[in-house]
This record gives structure tokens, sequence and C-alpha cells, in this order.
């Protein structure tokens, strides 16, 4: 997720020079967010190998500990490959090349499916081989995403060898990646937060089991929005970058009525579904029944994310990404999960109080990112967008010199 957070930068650093016709500049912010997502990894590698001590620390069960950790020592080599995929993808997004991605996803896809089957079950490797067929698959995705991103005429314009503007852009791209990455991330932190939080609670496999449960059920979803959102970015990012404010401002409320209309649908599906929706997941009758009801707040919540996927695209796409990070620190950890943790330790609502911390700080964020949105001059950011990319041109220029 942070990976995908900061790789966010070159959604306003690509799609905006795409925008402004400045293609030489693509591949070179691509090998700079390769680059930079590469020195991120050896930390985070030290994170994952230690991740039993620290999950001891915060007082969960040591043997969850431990398969914790050996999953995510297995994760280490996708993780080095996410580092390349990533800066990859949005390359093409922001160029607005799709259908190759969407191609390549399915040839992946079928890799992954039988391989994961097949070192979990036939090979009885278990949850090791989860983690391993999926690093294999993210250097299979790199391998063909790599492979028509080098040879394909589409990028013609935009492809350039890597050269040392690649290096003296690491500073300019972490400037929008952190917060990119802040972010993406401080929403699920605060989720994966509130379920380690509910193994605190009165019968902890149980709430954790249907917290889990939420929580998977929400990050299905978010795929949609997100893409929309993903949309959002580069038409916003896209004329921005060529000067166009209202044609921006047209890409904005077009996403987020497509983002309105998708919600309302699968929130109502879901809640006409909510008492065998926990079946998907589990045969468990009181699993099933705690879900049913905890659906009408798991409905809230998608709609609630949908609208702040696609407001958080706009924010990416005009380089705002500082300040939908200060917006979803105060909206989840100032509101968010001190409200949840009081309605579900000190009111005693348990697992159902945690996910509706979840849901006013979900509120929060789309209220204050709508806030943000409605009351954007779009002229003043089209002129930022094209003093960025062009000023930044003659500063490396003058660097070069």
């Amino acid at each position: 997720m942070a990976q995908s957070g900061m790789a966010s930068g070159l959604e306003t650093l690509c799609g905006q020079a795409f925008g402004a016709e400045q293609f030489h500049k693509l591949g070179t912010y691509t090998y700079t967010a390769m680059i930079s997502l590469n020195l991120v990894c050896p930390p985070v590698c030290v994170l994952w190998i230690f991740m039993d001590k620290f999950l001891s620390l915060i007082g969960q069960d040591p043997l969850i500990s431990v398969k914790a950790r050996d999953y995510s020592i297995w994760l280490i080599p996708g993780l080095f490959g996410s580092a390349i995929l990533k800066p990859l993808t949005r390359y093409c997004q922001t160029q607005s090349s799709i259908l190759p991605m969407l191609f390549t996803s399915f040839v992946v896809l079928a890799f992954h499916i039988p391989t994961c089957w097949t070192l979990v079950y036939k090979l009885e490797i278990g949850s090791h081989g989860a983690a391993i067929a999926f690093s294999l698959s993210t250097w299979l995705y790199v391998a063909l995403l790599g492979l028509y991103v080098t040879y394909s005429s589409t990028f013609e314009r935009t492809r350039i060898a890597l050269s040392r503007d690649a290096f003296l852009g690491i500073g300019e791209f972490f400037r929008l990646a952190i917060p990119s990455a802040v972010m993406v991330c401080l929403k699920w932190w605060s989720c994966e937060l509130l379920t380690l939080l509910s193994g605190l609670l009165p019968n902890p496999k149980l709430e954790t089991s249907v917290l889990s449960i939420c929580f998977t059920i929400s990050t299905l979803h978010f795929t949609i929005p997100y893409g929309v959102g993903a949309a959002a970015s580069t038409r916003v990012s896209n004329e921005l970058g060529a000067g166009k404010p209202e044609a921006a401002r047209l890409a904005v409320w077009a996403a987020v009525f497509l983002a309105g209309t998708e919600a309302v649908i699968v929130s109502v599906t879901l809640f006409s579904c909510r008492y065998v929706l926990g079946y998907a997941y589990t045969s468990d009758k009181q699993v099933v029944n705690y879900i049913a009801a905890m659906a009408p707040l798991i409905c809230l919540s998608i709609f609630m994310d949908s609208l702040q996927a696609v407001l958080s695209g706009v924010a990416r796409g005009c380089g705002w990404q500082h300040i939908g990070a200060y917006i979803n620190l105060a909206a989840f950890y100032l509101v968010g999960l001190p409200a949840g943790t009081v309605l579900g330790f000190v009111l005693h609502l348990k697992g159902k109080g945690l996910w509706i911390g979840i849901v006013i700080g979900s509120a929060v964020q789309s209220t204050l990112l709508s806030i943000v949105t409605i009351f954007t001059n779009w002229q003043k950011q089209a002129i930022k967008a094209r003093e960025r990319v062009f000023l930044k041109r003659s500063s490396v220029a003058n660097e070069s010199d």
C-alpha cells in the first residue's frame, strides 16, 4: 500500500507533463520513481523480518506473530518487484494506455490462481505458498508490462533511457511521493489498527473474524472506485497540464457522478444480501449473523469510500497530496480512531463500535475533500500545473549545465 501511495506521485508529475506535451519527462520521472521505491524497500524488509517481535510487543498471540513474520519474509521478492511495477503502471495510466495493463493483468491472474492453488494445496506449503505465488506473479507482471513499454510504438514519444536526470529528480519525487503515501496509507492503517484492537475485546476470535471480513469486503469493493479515481486523476492532470481548467472541472464531476451511482448500486445489493453475505467467507452461523448486523455500517462505509476514492484521485491529479495527508490524519487519527475506541471499549459496542469509528472517519474525510474540491479555483490550478512542468524543466536543465 505504501508503494502504491508513493507511486501516486507520478499521477501528478507524469500526468501534467503529458498534458503539457513534455513527453521526454515521463520516462525520466518513471525511472526516478523506480529508483526511489527501491530505496524504500530495505527498511520495509527489516520491519517484516522482525514482524513477530513487533506484534508480540502490542499483545498479539505469539504463534500468530510468527506466522505473520514468515508470510512477510516470503513477500520480500514481491516487494522489490512492486517497486518496479507500480511506476510502470502509472507510466501507462497517465498516457491513457489502459488496455495493455488489462490484458497483462488477465495473463497474470491466469498464472496466479493455479500457481497459488498448487503451492498451497498440492505441495502443501500453506500460507508460504500464497506469498511465493504473489511474488512470482508480481515479477511476471513486471516482465510482461516492461516488454510492452520497451518495444511498443505507443510509447515512442515518452520512452527515454536511464540518465543522470532520473537521479537528480529523486528529491522532487519524494516531495510528492511521501504525502501521497501518507494520504493512501493513513486510512488503511487505521482499519488495520482497529482490527488489531479487536483482538483485545471479549471473545477476540469472533470480533477479529468479523472485522477482518468487513475489512475484506471494503477492500474488494474499493478497487472499483479506486479505478474511477485513477481515471479522474489522469484526466484532471492531463487537462491541467494542457491548460484546460474547465475540462478538468468537468472530469471531476463526471467521476463523482459515476462513483456515487456505483456506490448506491453496490450498497443496495449488499444490504439486500446481508443475511447470506457472511457465507461467502465462513460457515460459522454466529459470524454470519454478526456480519448481517454489520451490513448497514458496511454499506455506509462503501458509499464514503467511493466518494473519497474519486476525490483522492482528483487530489493526486492536482498535486494536493499534502492537503489529502492532513485531511486523512485529522479524519482518522483525531476523529475516527478515538471515536471507535470509545464506542468499542468504553460504551461496550465491541466490534460494531470500532467499525462505527471507521465510518465516522470516512465521513469526515469525504466531507473535507468535498469542501476543498468545491472551492477549487481551476484556472489557478491549471497555471500551477504549467508552472510545475516548465519551471522544473528549466531547473533540471540548469543543473545539467
